[in-house]
């Protein structure tokens, strides 16, 4: 499951993951505003961002080559829009958009890798991000190991069974459909528990925070050095 495999590396100890979460979210935000901006396809800002964004990376100590490997997903979806700018007869532009859109997706990824989900949503919440949609993707996201689980156990069960689908002249997909249902009944009432079990601990609606961000000195200088890089790189944009 990739939820689980970025919970993993969200927990792995490096400068990079002690970073405060609001920080590195400002940086994040910082390289997509000035990946935007740019227009065309320049070889050397997207080498130098990719340079910056994998040396981060490499200083959390994250899985390089499968790091590089998921980001790569988000590519089928921006090659649909290069190719209808590749149709209009403007082909730096599509370069552009793959160019801009795999960087996006590895600076996203790294900042997730790097810091826990709840720690994100608190450092979202410091900057003013809505707190209902937090809510709702803290939620989502929990739940998501919910389903995960509740699959596993389904699956093992029908191991230890030896079922094989399409048996009794049920079709695979008159299988697959009913597997699905009592997935998604047993994952509500199992998520149904847990509600009521936070509710039986006092929950009202918000996540308490163990204890309140502060900025260190590493933080300060994270995130200078960044903005100075990024600043840097634009300036060299706007001279050409």
């Amino acid at each position: 499951m990739h939820h689980v495999t970025l919970d993993s590396w969200s927990r792995i100890g490096s400068p990079i993951h002690r970073l405060d979460a609001r920080v590195k979210i400002l940086a994040v935000l910082a390289v997509l505003l000035s990946l935007v901006l740019t227009e065309h396809a320049y070889l050397w800002l997207f080498a130098s961002y990719f340079s910056l964004i994998f040396t981060l990376a490499w200083l959390a100590r994250l899985p390089l080559a499968a790091l590089l490997l998921r980001a790569a997903l988000v590519l089928p979806f921006a090659a649909t829009v290069a190719a209808l700018n590749v149709f209009g007869g403007t082909a730096v532009r599509a370069a552009a958009v793959l160019g801009k859109s795999y960087l996006s997706a590895l600076a996203v990824l790294v900042l997730l890798a790097s810091t826990p989900l709840h720690v994100l949503l608190r450092g979202l919440e410091s900057l003013g991000a809505p707190r209902f949609f937090l809510m709702v993707a803290q939620f989502v996201y929990r739940y998501l190991f919910v389903l995960s689980e509740q699959a596993q156990h389904m699956k093992q069960a029908r191991r230890c069974r030896a079922g094989q689908g399409g048996r009794g002249g049920r079709s695979l997909g008159a299988s697959a459909a009913g597997a699905l249902a009592v997935l998604f009944a047993r994952s509500y009432c199992r998520a149904e528990r847990i509600h009521h079990a936070m509710l039986a601990r006092g929950f009202q609606g918000q996540f308490a925070a163990a204890r309140p961000p502060s900025l260190r000195a590493a933080d300060l200088v994270f995130l200078s050095v960044t903005g100075a890089v990024i600043a840097a790189l634009q300036v060299l944009l706007w001279n050409r």
